[in-house]
């Protein structure tokens, strides 16, 4: 069997275009944790400012994390939280013109958000024996990719 080496895809020859792309997931906690997030009681800070300023940077920094991603021109970038009783979810949307699609930076970006109410608000959702019964990320997907 060959050895597969890896590489980047050789994107030269196509065309530069609008790229756009949405994804989303959500982060299940406490009841409680929710509502010490809607009062303002997280000791770390506002676990929603801190999530969007993480998905921004991730959007910006895929390109470290995912090997075979290519640096490209972001234009924009926005994050949407939508909140339940007991769940966020979040909603990154990219927009580049570009050779390549930006999904990936959407899907880096809700994970990266996601991953940072979880670290702000760790200390609520802790058992006595210091495990995460109820908190969960979930449902990271693309939710529409569009091309041209």
């Amino acid at each position: 069997m060959k050895e597969t080496i890896p590489k980047m895809v050789d994107i030269s020859s196509k065309p530069v275009i609008r790229r756009e792309a949405t994804a989303e997931g959500t982060i299940v906690l406490r009841k409680s944790t929710m509502k010490r997030i809607k009062n303002g009681q997280i000791e770390k800070g506002n676990p929603i400012q801190i999530a969007s300023v993480g998905a921004i940077q991730a959007v910006k920094s895929t390109p470290l994390y995912l090997m075979m991603c290519h640096p490209i021109p972001i234009e924009s970038s926005s994050v949407d939280f939508a909140r339940k009783n007991d769940s966020i979810t979040v909603r990154v949307n990219v927009i580049a013109q570009s050779k390549t699609g930006v999904e990936m930076e959407a899907l880096n970006a809700v994970a990266c958000a996601l991953l940072n109410i979880w670290d702000v608000v760790k200390k609520y959702e802790k058992d006595a024996k210091g495990q995460y019964p109820e908190a969960r990320i979930e449902g990271i997907h693309v939710v529409e990719k569009i091309k041209g």
